[in-house]
């Protein structure tokens, strides 16, 4: 049984591999690997929580369960931005935790091939690329792929876990 329920396991990873969900952040499409998503869902009212920081706006109660939601536009340090019909909530699961990034708009999912995921260039691993895991070539654009699991530091995790 458990055999099999691993092949399953590794049938659903194979199915996911190699594609992204898209989104924008002002001019720049940005992608996270499908396996973090969980859902994708409008806009909600936010409970703010005090004391957490300024990126992390809150929280939501979707059907009964407490996700906290973070704008990723505040984690990349872009100026604030009015949400709008076109704004979502893109529920992903990291390190356990479900968490929601506001994100402008949700574009689409693609597939990329692993030979057209490249690594970031160094650039003196700044703030904002740290956030970068790679770069997927899709025809004549780039999508910046990013890593889950750096959008939120251990203390936001600690923090976050706390509340939701």
């Amino acid at each position: 049984m458990a055999e099999k329920h691993e092949e399953t396991l590794e049938m659903e990873e194979d199915t996911q591999k190699g594609k992204f969900l898209t989104f924008s952040i002002g001019k720049e499409v940005y992608a996270i690997e499908i396996k973090f998503v969980t859902e994708i869902i409008g806009i909600q009212p936010i409970t703010e929580v005090p004391e957490l920081p300024a990126y992390v706006k809150g929280i939501i109660n979707l059907r009964g369960k407490i996700i906290p939601v973070m704008d990723v536009r505040l984690r990349f340090k872009k100026k604030p931005m009015e949400y709008n019909d076109r704004t979502c909530i893109i529920v992903v699961e990291v390190k356990g935790i479900s968490i929601g990034l506001i994100v402008d708009n949700v574009s689409e999912v693609l597939s990329i091939a692993d030979d057209d995921i490249v690594p970031p260039p160094d650039m003196n691993k700044g703030t904002e690329n740290k956030y970068i895991k790679a770069i997927g070539k899709v025809e004549k654009e780039v999508k910046l792929i990013l890593d889950c699991e750096k959008l939120m530091n251990d203390n936001d995790v600690e923090a976050i876990s706390q509340i939701a």
